[in-house]
């Protein structure tokens, strides 16, 4: 764990923006002996995590790793234990509630994909979750209601998502344990599992929660290796990597977690499959501030998608398109530092009939936000005030503390700007 630490305080410092000279002196140390912190020749102490903590804000996160540096060994060693009911059944009594913070969560989810992996195995037969028809009609509609609250996220948000998603997850803990299904459902019922536990995760990461976003995600991955099923498992790895990349120091886990989903999709998944992998792969990167590498791999998502739909897409990617492809790449461009480029990708989601405002409003709000940030970076208020206000608009009928924390950094920027009346009356209206 301790170089893991290094790495995340290393990131964070960067990300921070603040010269080694400005961040020494605010931190208490000297500049050299923080570099040799930082390059593993001297040692992380308690003090030195606490300044990290202090200077760069971020609410005691490299005190509790340094507490927990066994955290990984710990959560490998949950994989040894009760198969993955349990763990969900304990999950939705509340009798495993994780209370950790999010550099731990982060070191959770390198282990417990680690354990994915190696429980799928090398030479075990990957399976794709495959529609019903002749099953039993109760298990039909419980797939029917998955499917719905995906879209019901897309467009009302995720607080009473994470109530219903948990619902469902209970129920199809509760179907498989009746033992009242065959083999061939079974399979399927912890797929679904394995799907309604990941909507739980990103529900409770939308809300602000991650600590009980970790202990879903690894449920999802735990029920989609109970059958083998790599292609719910990688989903579920993609979500957890944009609550890597979202922490301060996290992005190079959130690249690990993708690069283990593409490894067990390599031959099995279609070409949206791995279009969205590498989407996100990209998004991660830019966190890192490589930008040759995250073009690399923009350029792999358009490739995929050029190769068209295929009839075993699974029915979860139906929101991977060329609109949200290019608004991940503005995303990822103004991340880098370039908001002419970011102003030319959204331009271009826009172009490819992305559906934002009727489909998509909270993930709409965001790109706006960013799309508003890039425009005043460019010197253009008046078009940032519009993306500002049309996010605004998105966002209200939408419950989701991840995009009103997007809008509320682009008020603070617009905050510097007060003296242009449009600015002004956005700030006090909205």
């Amino acid at each position: 764990m301790s170089d893991q630490l290094r790495d995340e305080m290393r990131e964070a410092r960067r990300s921070s923006g603040m010269m080694w000279a400005r961040f020494a002196r605010e931190a208490g140390f000297g500049e050299a002996y923080l570099r040799n912190v930082e390059n593993g020749n001297r040692s992380v102490t308690t003090g030195v995590a606490a300044a990290y903590d202090r200077v760069l804000q971020t609410g005691g996160t490299f005190m509790a790793a340094l507490h927990d540096t066994d955290s990984t060994v710990a959560e490998k060693g949950l994989w040894e234990r009760p198969g993955s009911l349990t763990v969900l059944a304990d999950l939705l009594t509340g009798s495993s509630v994780d209370r950790r913070s999010f550099l731990s969560a982060g070191a959770a989810f390198s282990a417990s994909a680690s354990s994915w992996a190696k429980a799928l195995g090398p030479n075990r037969a990957a399976r794709t979750p495959v529609s019903l028809p002749g099953g039993p009609a109760l298990v039909a509609h419980v797939n029917d209601r998955l499917d719905h609250l995906r879209h019901l996220d897309d467009e009302l948000g995720s607080r009473e998502v994470y109530l219903l998603a948990r619902s469902e997850l209970s129920l199809i803990v509760k179907l498989i344990r009746s033992r009242r299904c065959d083999s061939r459902t079974v399979d399927h019922l912890h797929s679904m599992a394995a799907e309604a536990a990941r909507q739980v995760a990103w529900a409770a990461f939308d809300q602000g929660r991650p600590g009980i976003a970790q202990r879903f995600f690894d449920g999802s991955l735990r029920a989609s290796a109970e059958v083998g099923d790599a292609i719910s498992g990688a989903y579920a790895l993609s979500f957890a990597a944009i609550q890597c990349y979202s922490t301060p120091g996290q992005a190079g886990r959130a690249i690990s977690l993708l690069e283990t989903a593409q490894e067990q999709v390599r031959r099995k998944a279609t070409p949206r499959m791995h279009a969205m992998l590498a989407a996100r792969t990209a998004r991660a990167l830019s966190k890192t501030g490589t930008k040759r590498e995250c073009a690399h791999y923009l350029d792999i998502a358009r490739a995929a998608l050029d190769k068209g739909r295929h009839d075993d897409d699974p029915k979860t990617l139906y929101w991977v398109d060329y609109g949200e492809i290019e608004m991940i790449a503005g995303s990822a461009a103004l991340q880098l530092g370039d908001p002419a480029e970011a102003i030319c990708r959204f331009e271009a989601a826009m172009k490819a009939s992305y559906p934002g405002d009727d489909e998509y409003p909270r993930s709409h709000a965001i790109y706006l936000a960013r799309a508003a940030e890039a425009h005043l970076a460019m010197h253009d208020l008046d078009a940032a005030v519009a993306n500002a206000r049309h996010a605004a608009r998105c966002l209200g009928s939408v419950d989701s503390t991840r995009s009103a924390s997007e809008l509320k950094g682009l008020r603070q920027k617009l905050a510097a700007h007060t003296s242009y009346a449009a600015v002004r009356e956005f700030l006090q209206v909205g």
